[in-house]
């Protein structure tokens, strides 16, 4: 399943919304992309799975790229 992680890349500071960023993960579960993202110390906001129809939307975009970690 692939999921999309919302995250900041500075762990120590509080959200916002302007410097949010996003990855999509090919995991099991969610736990598993927390899992596979922990050394790189975001402070993740929040992962959705994605379904067909919201992957086939994402996949549209120039930005998607799925990370094999």
């Amino acid at each position: 399943m692939i999921y999309k992680v919302l995250y900041q890349e500075e762990s120590k500071e509080a959200p916002v919304r302007e410097r949010t960023t996003c990855t999509y993960v090919d995991a099991e579960t969610e736990r598993e992309v927390r899992t596979k993202l922990a050394d790189r110390k975001l402070n993740i906001e929040y992962i959705q799975a994605l379904d067909e129809d919201h992957l086939a939307y994402e996949q549209q975009s120039e930005d998607f790229k799925v990370e094999n970690l």
